[in-house]
């Protein structure tokens, strides 16, 4: 009698040892956040907009010191119109004014040549007549000769300029130009980037530098939380994850409000968790659990984000 009675007077503290099955997915609501990184190591000029501001798709957030980038452009630019000015050159072919003056280097060589040949004909009619050396038959055949070479290399000039530039000369410079151009857009893009605007209608939740600080590469200089229903973000026990895919409608009830909202599973963790120690009570903390995400109907838009949330598990 005495061990029925000890254990009728400790069955109550069994039974409050026990752990509670819960039909619920506990978390807290959220929104997503967009974030914004720097892509230069520059000192952040302007802060336009003040952390908590309403902020539209354009909205400029952050603006970084542009004059490197700038000067950078201005560099590719240039590069640009220089390709751009050989290419038109090389199509275009020689000025008239440069033709022209072969041509009159052609004429006066052919005149040249023309006064050599009579000079060295008389020359070998005398020799034959014996009235002057044989050396100065050979120094007019070599002034007739060397009116030859500079006609032909006269008419070779002509006709280079006459004939335009090289197919692969061509080709060449539209290969730089468009090189030229690209690098173009790139710094421009470079440039473009260094003035921060917002992608998403939503908050300026956070900027984590000071004007006239100096970011570096890759940092986050400004943090919007977007302007849409927010979503439960829950812990769903190991027992109710089967009865769970994307698209399952649910129940959710958020701390201080007494509508209950439709919602539905946008996301569910194919691996499990450990929950984190506030999310269950102290005996189900050692539960493996299933992170998810529920997206909550239009009617709770206002709702603000952190606030603690259920959700009914089927």
């Amino acid at each position: 009698m005495k061990s029925l009675g000890a254990l009728l007077l400790l069955l109550p503290l069994l039974v409050a040892c026990a752990p509670e099955d819960s039909s619920q997915a506990l978390g807290t609501l959220e929104r997503d956040r967009v974030t914004f990184s720097a892509t230069s190591n520059e000192i952040i000029r302007e802060l336009p907009v003040k952390e908590g501001s309403q902020v539209k798709i354009g909205d400029i957030l952050v603006r970084l010191d542009s004059t490197s980038q700038e000067a950078m452009l201005a560099q590719a630019i240039a590069q640009q119109a220089k390709a751009n000015a050989y290419l038109t050159k090389l199509t275009n072919g020689e000025r008239p004014e440069d033709i022209a003056v072969a041509q009159a280097k052609v004429t006066l060589a052919t005149a040249k040549l023309t006064e050599a040949n009579k000079n060295y004909r008389r020359k070998a009619e005398l020799v034959s007549k014996n009235l002057i050396s044989e050396s100065e038959k050979d120094t007019a055949l070599s002034a007739r000769d060397s009116a030859r070479a500079e006609l032909d290399s006269a008419k070779e000039e002509f006709a280079k300029l006459t004939a335009g530039a090289r197919v692969e000369d061509i080709e060449q410079a539209k290969a730089e130009l468009d090189a030229a151009i690209a690098n173009s857009a790139v710094q421009q893009q470079k440039l473009d980037e260094l003035t921060i605007v917002s992608t998403r209608d939503g908050v300026l939740d956070n900027l984590p530098y000071n004007l006239g600080e100096r970011v570096s590469v890759g940092s986050i200089v400004a943090v919007v939380q977007a302007d849409n229903s927010p979503f439960a973000r829950v812990y769903v026990p190991e027992p109710y994850r089967v009865n769970l895919t994307q698209g399952t409608k649910l129940q959710v009830h958020v701390d201080g409000v007494e509508q209950t909202y439709q919602g539905t599973v946008r996301w569910i963790a194919n691996e499990p968790s450990f929950t984190p120690y506030y999310a269950l009570t102290e005996n189900e903390r050692a539960r493996l659990m299933y992170l998810a995400e529920i997206d909550l109907s239009y009617d709770a838009q206002n709702l603000p984000s952190g606030i603690p949330a259920q959700v009914d598990l089927p």
